[in-house]
């Protein structure tokens, strides 16, 4: 089993920055070998895909609507993957949550096997 917990969301203004952390635990001797990604869940909607990260972080993936503003990356020594969100929008606001799968990028929400609390993330005008 594999425990993740994030952090770092919070309330911030239009255009400002905020930067997430998914912390691992358990079995971590794996988590090299994991795939990790965000998915965020805006108010009212399904949950979404946003960044996936090989194991090795050589591989990214981005939805559209998030391109040159957010950048995933992991550090594997720290068993830690961070999503850094600049120039936010309203359109960000979502509750974000941490995903790890096992042989395979979790852009899918039927591609994770864990998942995280979720954190939530609010962009104001």
């Amino acid at each position: 089993q594999v425990q993740l917990v994030e952090s770092g969301g919070g309330l911030v203004q239009a255009g400002g920055s905020l930067r997430l952390s998914c912390a691992a635990s358990g079995r971590t001797s794996s988590i090299y070998a994991m795939g990790m990604g965000w998915f965020r869940q805006p108010p009212g909607k399904e949950r979404e895909f946003v960044a996936a990260i090989s194991g090795s972080g050589l591989i990214t993936y981005y939805r559209d609507s998030v391109k040159g503003r957010f950048t995933i990356s992991r550090d594997n020594a720290k068993n830690t993957v961070y999503l850094q969100m600049n120039s936010l929008k309203p359109d960000d606001t979502a509750v974000y949550y941490c995903a790890a799968s096992s042989g395979r990028l979790p852009r899918r929400t039927s591609d994770s096997d864990y998942w995280g609390q979720g954190t939530q993330v609010t962009v104001s005008l």
